[in-house]
C-alpha cells in the first residue's frame, strides 16, 4: 500500500481515505492544517493513479487497511474518516473490526445498491471513456463535482491516469455496495455527514448509517453537494473533528 504522511508517529493517527476517481489530494488542505496535533496518514486506494495494484473490491480494500493498522499501529488508530467510495470501505472496516477507531467520520456514502445505475457502468465506459482524457471533457465533468477550481490540474492528473478496467470495477462496487449487519457491534463514536443537494438515495444512505451505528451522530449541511465538505472546506471539516472528539 501506497500512502501521503503528514505529521509526527508521536501524535495520535487519523486515516483519511478518498473519494473514487480522487487522490490524496481529496483531504491535502485538511492534513496540512492537522499535521502539527496528528500523524496523518492518507492511502492511495487500489486501481488509482499512484497505486500498487488494480482494484477488486471494497471488502479487500478494507482488509488491506486493517491488515497495514495491525502491522504499523497495533491494531487501532484515533480516527478514521471516509468520502463516498473511501466511506464505504470505512463502513465495512468498521463492520469487520468493531474497535479498530475511536472515532470515525463517514461522508457522503451510498450503502443502497443501485441496481440500475451497476448494469449501464460497463456498457457506459466502455464507450465513453476515451472522453475522460479530453481536456474539455474533464473540465465540463469537474464542474459538475462542485470542486474547487484550483484542484483542476491535481483531479485531471489522476483521473486521466486511471485505467478503465479499474474506473469500471471501482464504479460497479460503489453502486453494489450494501451495508453490512456487524457495522452495529462498532465501538466508534461515528459522525454521519450528508450534503442537503446531494441525491435522495444519499441521503437516505445517511439515514441508514445513523440507524446501524449505535453511537452515531447524522448532519444534513445545508447548501453543499457530494463530498464538498473535505474537498472545499478544511477548516469547517476540522471543527466537525473537533466537535466529534469533545461530543
Amino acid at each position: 500500500m501506497k500512502y501521503a504522511e503528514y505529521g509526527s508517529i508521536k501524535n495520535e493517527t487519523v486515516i483519511f481515505l478518498h473519494g473514487g476517481g480522487l487522490a490524496p489530494w481529496n483531504y491535502c488542505d485538511i492534513a496540512e492544517k492537522l499535521q502539527d496535533r496528528f500523524h496523518i496518514i492518507i492511502p492511495i486506494l487500489d486501481g488509482h493513479n499512484g497505486s500498487d495494484t488494480d482494484f477488486t473490491t471494497i471488502e479487500n480494500n478494507a482488509d488491506e487497511i486493517i491488515h497495514y493498522i495491525d502491522e504499523n499501529f497495533c491494531g487501532s488508530v484515533f480516527m478514521i474518516c471516509g468520502l463516498s467510495l473511501g466511506g464505504q470501505i470505512l463502513t465495512e472496516i468498521l463492520a469487520k473490526r468493531k474497535d479498530i477507531c475511536k472515532y470515525a467520520i463517514i461522508e457522503s456514502t451510498l450503502v443502497i445498491p443501485m441496481k440500475i445505475t451497476y448494469a449501464f457502468i460497463q456498457p457506459i465506459f466502455s464507450i465513453c471513456y476515451p472522453l475522460i482524457k479530453k481536456h474539455w471533457f474533464a473540465r465540463l465533468q469537474f464542474k459538475t463535482l462542485h470542486i474547487k477550481r484550483s484542484l483542476f490540474e491535481d483531479y485531471y492528473t489522476d483521473s486521466t491516469a486511471i485505467s478503465k478496467e479499474n474506473m469500471i470495477a471501482f464504479l460497479k462496487a460503489n453502486s453494489d455496495y450494501k451495508l453490512k449487519g456487524s457495522v452495529k457491534e462498532s465501538l466508534a463514536k461515528v459522525l454521519i455527514l450528508v450534503g442537503s443537494k446531494e441525491s435522495r438515495i444519499m441521503k437516505k444512505s445517511a439515514e441508514i448509517l445513523y440507524e446501524q451505528l449505535l453511537n452515531a451522530a447524522l448532519e444534513v449541511l445545508p447548501g453543499y453537494y457530494h463530498g464538498d465538505l473535505s474537498i472545499n472546506h478544511a477548516s469547517e471539516y476540522i471543527q466537525k473533528i473537533d466537535d466529534l472528539i469533545l461530543m
